[in-house]
């Protein structure tokens, strides 16, 4: 319900999700406007969840804990009380992660979940970026355990045998960095898949799986990426508009020109999972479309599947024991 655009893309891309792939949606908001967006045909395929309340975007995040009629308190008590597997919201994005993590709760091992995004690479394959929003300050422990949680799901969800992992410095050499990235360097040296300090441009060349970072840094990062992507298809659809030269070959680099789009739109991906709950949670774009939705909802049940959240307690566990 508190989506920039309200409950419709939620409930077409529920109904675009449900076409394509068998899972049990549970929409929760308001029930007469949710049913009056359904088709017939999904009408007894959906269950609704009355929520009276919507926590709206100019709301403060901490006031989810105590709005429990809001749509995004109930969905998240869904996945709690284990009616649910997970929790998909294009709402609130500080709501969400508030709740996901005090409500569902972390896992063991875990001081602090964090937002997990897929960036565009030359790769074939997208690079794994964690923190980008969830932890402003981090500690030394955070980022190692972000790189553990980020490599599991590298490993897990996209499928990547021997995820190569990077913690994010301004150089490559061993001393650069700050005080926290030189102290978690230093307990990372050696762990599986662990390649050192890597550069901002490592994220989009491919050379590295997973980047590591806090989330001041981490969101920087990502909103700095879609901008220079907004800017660059800025000035193309500019120079083709001027040029007729450029029309011409705008045409015959049609296919191109979808591809790249393809690689650049946050819909693709859908949303960031909150990893390190005891569930999952998947934070979309306040400007989802229903395509955005539907990619979210492939997401959450790829995360569920894959059994990430067993894997990173284990492999914390056994990190403990050592120390």
């Amino acid at each position: 319900m508190g989506g920039d655009f309200g409950p419709e893309p939620i409930v077409k891309g529920c109904v675009e999700a449900l076409k394509a792939k068998r899972f049990i949606p549970i929409l929760v908001g308001k029930k007469e406007e949710i049913l009056s967006l359904l088709p017939k045909g999904y009408k007894d395929k959906i269950s609704i969840v009355e929520a009276a309340d919507v926590i709206g975007m100019g709301d403060a995040a901490t006031d989810a804990l105590k709005r429990r009629e809001s749509s995004i308190y109930k969905a998240v008590e869904l996945v709690r009380n284990g009616e649910a597997d997970g929790v998909v919201s294009a709402g609130h994005s500080g709501a969400t992660m508030s709740l996901a993590t005090l409500r569902i709760g972390r896992l063991k091992h875990v001081s602090r979940p964090a937002l997990v995004t897929l960036m565009p690479s030359q790769a074939k394959q997208r690079t794994v970026m964690l923190d980008v929003g969830a932890n402003v300050d981090c500690d030394p422990q955070n980022l190692v355990e972000f790189a553990v949680m980020g490599g599991f799901y590298a490993r897990d969800v996209l499928g990547i045998q021997q995820p190569s992992i990077g913690l994010l410095a301004n150089g490559e050499e061993d001393s650069k960095g700050n005080e926290v990235t030189k102290a978690a360097f230093k307990r990372l040296k050696g762990y599986e898949g662990f390649k050192g300090n890597v550069e901002g441009g490592d994220i989009f060349n491919g050379s590295c799986n997973v980047i590591v970072c806090d989330g001041f840094v981490g969101n920087l990062a990502l909103k700095t990426a879609e901008g220079v992507a907004s800017t660059i298809s800025y000035f193309i659809k500019d120079y083709i508009r001027k040029s007729p030269v450029a029309i011409t070959g705008a045409l015959l680099m049609r296919k191109v020109f979808k591809l790249l789009k393809k690689e650049i739109d946050y819909a693709e991906i859908g949303g960031a999972p909150l990893i390190g709950i005891k569930g999952c949670a998947i934070v979309s774009h306040g400007k989802s479309n229903p395509k955005a939705v539907k990619n979210a909802i492939f997401q959450a049940i790829r995360y569920v599947d894959a059994g990430v959240n067993e894997h990173i307690e284990k492999r914390l566990g056994e990190l403990a024991g050592k120390e």
